[in-house]
């Protein structure tokens, strides 16, 4: 079975630009920076244009060049990265095991109304 290319794995300040841009589709640093700053504002615009270019150049983002202000997208969907994430993390720190991972996250803590959701969710698959 061949083994299909490993997705780039972004660092923490990449990460956060992307579940900033995510949400946007496609957007100018300006624009993502302006969703940034909600909830940092101490990054600067020039960190987020930089941070962008770098991005791309590891190929997290695509870049449209045909106008005057660059537009960025992500590469790759959101639900494919962060599932090679969490396939990593679960290789690495869980020796594979997702039983572990799962009750690792259980066991960090969670509110009553994710925890409904996640016995929700278990019901509806005991059904299927």
């Amino acid at each position: 079975m061949a083994k299909s290319p490993a997705l780039p794995k972004p660092t923490p300040a990449e990460l956060d630009l992307l579940q900033a841009l995510w949400p946007l589709g496609s957007a100018t640093a300006r624009r993502v920076h302006e969703e940034i700053v909600k909830e940092r504002p101490d990054v600067t615009y020039a960190t987020v244009l930089r941070l962008m270019q770098i991005m791309h150049g590891k190929g997290l983002l695509i870049r449209d060049e045909s106008e005057r202000s660059h537009v960025y997208a992500p590469a790759h969907p959101q639900e494919s990265l962060q599932s090679n994430l969490l396939k990593d993390l679960m290789q690495r720190a869980f020796a594979g095991s997702a039983k572990a991972l799962v009750l690792a996250a259980l066991k960090s803590g969670i509110s009553k109304k994710e925890r409904e959701e996640i016995e929700q969710l278990l019901k509806d698959g005991d059904d299927q």
